[in-house]
């Protein structure tokens, strides 16, 4: 689907890669974008800095609540008359802690925005496109969707999740002769603060502004599946064909993929201190 023209909806568009992208789509002829995200500070600054390319609204909502969602789906399809397209970027990471030093807190708030977020937005957004017969929905998940990644299991839990309900989706409204499309994507880690720390041994830590292209580009190409970078498309066929304890040796020591995780500090925002109060 044609980015330009189309109305757009990005959850987690205040900060990182969605916030990038939706300055990208405005910039490439979208009719209109509308952000959703946690923070009203973060909103407001964002709404500021796009208008200037074009039509943009901002939605204070909390897509773990399920009737915040279905609210705030409604409200935008009010203000603008119509959605296109749907990126689904939110998401957290809270530790670096093995998971026997984790939280209940921890385990609940993190699986709820990355695991079962994206199914009450992907709900909200399928029931309206299948009903209009046009649409197109970007899963935004990563590749530690599909590695088992110490010290950050409870994001990686959360990843697998993602990835499996993105593509089950897909393939039912494809033997349903859907057009609506699905495309997910599972970039490494990127360069938004959000991973902030991690050293990478081998892969480099991905450019944000490169990655939203590619993920744009991969919408206006109906892709299905997007890692990135390309090596991604391989880890499952890897780990097919390699016994466990030599893609343990290859992924975990000579890749250094294992050990990334190691200084990780993350984006010291109010979230991440509100989970370790709570907990």
């Amino acid at each position: 689907m044609k980015i330009k023209g189309s109305t757009l909806l990005i959850t987690g568009g205040a900060s990182g890669i969605g916030r990038i992208m939706g300055r990208l789509a405005l910039q490439q002829g979208a009719e209109a974008v509308a952000i959703w995200d946690i923070n009203a500070e973060h909103i407001d600054e964002t709404v500021a800095e796009h208008k200037q390319y074009g039509t943009v609204r901002g939605y204070r909502v909390d897509v773990s609540d399920s009737d915040q969602v279905m609210s705030a789906y409604a409200q935008v399809l009010k203000d603008l008359g119509r959605v296109d397209i749907v990126i689904q970027c939110a998401g957290i990471i809270t530790s670096n802690s093995t998971f026997n030093e984790n939280t209940l807190r921890e385990i609940d708030r993190t699986m709820q925005i990355n695991a079962v977020a994206p199914m009450y937005v992907g709900l909200a957004a399928l029931q309206d496109m299948t009903a209009k017969g046009r649409g197109h929905l970007v899963n935004v998940a990563s590749a530690a969707g599909m590695l088992p990644c110490p010290n950050m299991s409870i994001y990686t839990a959360s990843k697998w999740s993602a990835i499996g309900w993105s593509e089950s989706v897909r393939v039912e409204l494809q033997r349903m002769n859907s057009p609506v499309k699905i495309t997910t994507v599972a970039p490494y880690y990127i360069n938004t603060g959000m991973f902030d720390g991690i050293k990478s041994k081998v892969f480099p830590i991905l450019d944000p502004e490169k990655t939203a292209r590619k993920i744009l580009k991969a919408v206006e190409r109906n892709k299905i599946y997007a890692g990135i970078p390309f090596s991604a498309h391989f880890i499952r066929l890897m780990e097919g064909i390699f016994p466990t304890r030599i893609f343990d040796w290859l992924f975990g020591d000579v890749f250094g993929l294992y050990t990334v995780m190691d200084h990780f500090k993350g984006r010291k925002d109010e979230n991440r201190e509100h989970l370790r109060r709570a907990a």
